[in-house]
């Protein structure tokens, strides 16, 4: 194994991912064949490509496994939501350790263009009208994404708010039961609507959204920032600047794999 696939994929991070997906074993009757390529060193390649935002044909031979059998893992990976079975691990160690603050949580969205087009997809309004998705986020007030969602780039930020907080787990705590619900929401002007303030109401979430015409978004700057620095985290990963993917489950895999990510540097902080 080498130091490039250690340093991507840590061992504590490998632990739990070997909770999430177990090894397979390719037992062939007639015997032979070649041995399957480790998991781990899939992963690795996995990670590498999102970080660096190279192609897949663009993968390096140093992680072992050929780029066709690197993408076919990346596939069937997306089609059993490792990504959110993993991302959903890291939050409840998060949780566990007290590191997860949720006072105040905030929401926000990002746009990217769309290459290739396919599935989630819609004209940017900010984007001269260009295919593009819209990545939906909400983080607790350190800035953790607790919910992740994708949409196409003309749906309204409004319209992400119900399934974002529907989405987030029960996460642990350290002490009680589990939790998916904060004391606090925080939001910009996009989603100043009086049916998402009573619908936060009746989950008993207090809302702190700005208004249109009334107040400046800036009033709330304090709190949003976290969520703001989130999604530059994202950017991090820079096969998130340009969504290639056709499949939406495949862009939306890349999506989690950086949140898990960004909780995973938090957890061995």
């Amino acid at each position: 194994m080498t130091d490039l696939v250690k340093r991507l994929v840590p061992d504590e991070f490998w632990t739990l991912f070997r909770r999430v997906v177990q090894p397979t074993q390719v037992i062939r009757p007639q015997g032979g064949g070649r041995q399957r390529a480790g998991d781990r060193e899939c992963l690795a390649a996995i990670i590498f490509v999102a970080t660096s935002g190279c192609t897949w044909r663009q993968l390096p031979p140093v992680f072992g496994p050929a780029w066709p059998t690197v993408y076919r893992r990346f596939a069937q990976w997306s089609r059993e939501r490792v990504r959110a079975r993993l991302h959903r691990l890291v939050l409840d160690e998060l949780g566990a350790r007290g590191e997860l603050d949720w006072s105040r949580c905030a929401i926000d969205s990002v746009s990217v263009r769309a290459v290739k087009g396919g599935l989630l997809t819609g004209p940017n309004p900010t984007d001269r009208g260009k295919a593009g998705s819209k990545i939906h986020l909400i983080t607790d007030r350190n800035g953790v994404p607790l919910s992740l969602g994708i949409s196409g780039a003309n749906m309204h930020d409004s319209q992400g708010l119900e399934p974002l907080v529907r989405g987030i787990p029960p996460i642990r705590s350290r002490r009680g039961p589990r939790r998916r619900r904060s004391a606090k929401l925080h939001a910009d002007k996009g989603y100043d609507y009086d049916h998402l303030r009573r619908w936060l109401r009746k989950r008993g979430i207090r809302h702190r959204i700005a208004r249109k015409g009334i107040e400046s978004s800036q009033r709330l700057g304090r709190h949003r920032w976290v969520v703001a620095r989130t999604v530059s985290w994202l950017a991090g990963c820079r096969r998130l600047h340009r969504r290639y993917e056709r499949e939406a489950e495949h862009f939306l895999a890349f999506v989690g794999i950086a949140a898990a990510l960004i909780c995973q540097r938090r957890l061995i902080e």
